[in-house]
């Protein structure tokens, strides 16, 4: 599965995780960083990618859309990019689980 962060996040989630979740990227690294929320959302559900952001506004699309794109809302407040990265290894058994379940739409992380 591949990630997508948006940019609140850093894009050195890419290299951090790409063990566990290769092929991901982050909205700067794709020329969206300006782009609206609508438009990164539509960005992952075209090209497959779990959307991952700390952006309740994404949480709303989540809810109001469904699936695809997944949405991965990482609920602990800015933290330190090595702390978001092992948050994320942390989960990554759930994350899996998350991504095979058809119906899940968003999985929220705190």
């Amino acid at each position: 599965m591949k990630l997508l962060f948006d940019q609140n996040l850093s894009f050195n989630l890419c290299r951090l995780l790409a063990d566990s979740f290769p092929d991901s990227s982050q909205v700067r690294l794709l020329g969206l960083d300006r782009a609206d929320d609508r438009a990164v959302w539509q960005y992952a559900k075209d090209n497959g990618f779990v959307l991952v952001s700390q952006d309740a506004d994404f949480a709303d699309l989540a809810a109001l859309y469904g699936p695809p794109p997944k949405l991965i809302w990482l609920r602990c407040g800015n933290q330190p990019t090595a702390i978001i990265a092992a948050r994320l290894s942390n989960h990554a058994e759930a994350v899996t689980e998350f991504d095979r379940d058809s119906i899940a739409a968003c999985l929220e992380i705190f």
